[in-house]
């Protein structure tokens, strides 16, 4: 029996095909692969053809690339030259190194996008990708021109990951973001949505097959992530960091994004998205989609476009 969950990647995967988006499995270092998806005419003799402003979409912990941004990619590649990572561990991303940090994905993810052609981008971060996103704005202040970033935060007290899932009555990250039952990754998405989804037990139980590979890397990855910000200091960002949340966020509530902003200083802003929780780019796509178009014209301004 077809898993329904790879059925329907393979349709988003024809369809992100239709809006010129291919496919590019690149080598950072023997060992080391990152898939992206990404123009069609992205890269000749290593540069970058098209003259698009590169937006970099970078996804959370469930799932791939474009299985997260199934709802952004079509609203913006008319505009923009749209790159979608697997980050490590996810899809068709791989390393046999034993890194694991936040700043191993954002060194890979820098050079995959410098071997292909990219010089400049702005970064759109949701949860997991989120962590990456800022990650990378820091160590990469040339390349990275502003993020925009979802559900997820720099340390602002030293175990601010394990607060959020504590206070939703998870001992652990891998305990919450690593479910082996459909129990439990339908309570994972009930905890991740405003509204509760009805879905059949079917299709839970062939995401669960479909989109959690790797588990004992992914697991390490959290960990890292975990003492990543236990460690870190808050950085100094220069560029502009757009914080777009579900006010129903009950992972990381909207405290968490208030007190990020007071943290980063005046190159912060923060808007908020009603009847929308953690996955709000998924629940609430075309406001979601409007202010970030919003904000990526103030940061590319376009012809004809109205801020």
């Amino acid at each position: 029996m077809v898993n329904v969950v790879t059925a329907y990647g393979w349709l988003l995967h024809w369809l992100v095909r239709a809006v010129g988006l291919t496919p590019y499995m690149v080598e950072i270092e023997p060992g080391t692969v990152i898939k992206f998806w990404g123009p069609c005419d992205a890269v000749s003799t290593g540069k970058r053809l098209s003259s698009k402003p590169v937006v970099v979409l970078l996804h959370g912990f469930c799932g791939d690339g474009i299985i997260n941004w199934q709802c952004q990619v079509a609203a913006l590649t008319r505009d923009y030259a749209v790159y979608v990572p697997d980050l490590l561990f996810f899809g068709g991303s791989v390393t046999d190194k034993a890194e694991r940090s936040p700043e191993f994905q954002a060194e890979c993810l820098a050079a995959g996008l410098g071997k292909l052609g990219v010089e400049k981008c702005v970064l759109v971060g949701f949860s997991y990708g989120g962590f990456v996103a800022l990650k990378m704005a820091e160590m990469y202040v040339e390349m990275v021109e502003g993020a925009v970033v979802s559900g997820a935060v720099v340390a602002i007290t030293e175990n601010v990951v394990l607060r959020a899932v504590e206070g939703i009555g998870y001992s652990s990250c891998s305990e919450m973001l690593l479910p082996v039952s459909v129990g439990e990754l339908k309570t994972l998405l009930s905890v991740a949505c405003y509204r509760n989804l009805s879905l059949p037990n079917r299709f839970y139980a062939d995401f669960l097959q479909a989109m959690y590979s790797n588990r004992k890397e992914r697991a390490e990855l959290l960990e890292a992530l975990v003492i990543s910000y236990k460690e870190i200091k808050i950085p100094k960002f220069h560029q502009r960091i757009h914080l777009l949340w579900g006010e129903d966020d009950k992972i990381f509530k909207l405290e968490f994004a208030q007190k990020m902003k007071e943290k980063v200083g005046n190159n912060a802003t923060y808007e908020g998205i009603k009847n929308a929780g953690h996955l709000v780019h998924l629940e609430r796509p075309w406001v979601y989609n409007k202010s970030l178009k919003q904000f990526l014209s103030s940061v590319f301004p376009l012809p004809g476009a109205k801020n």
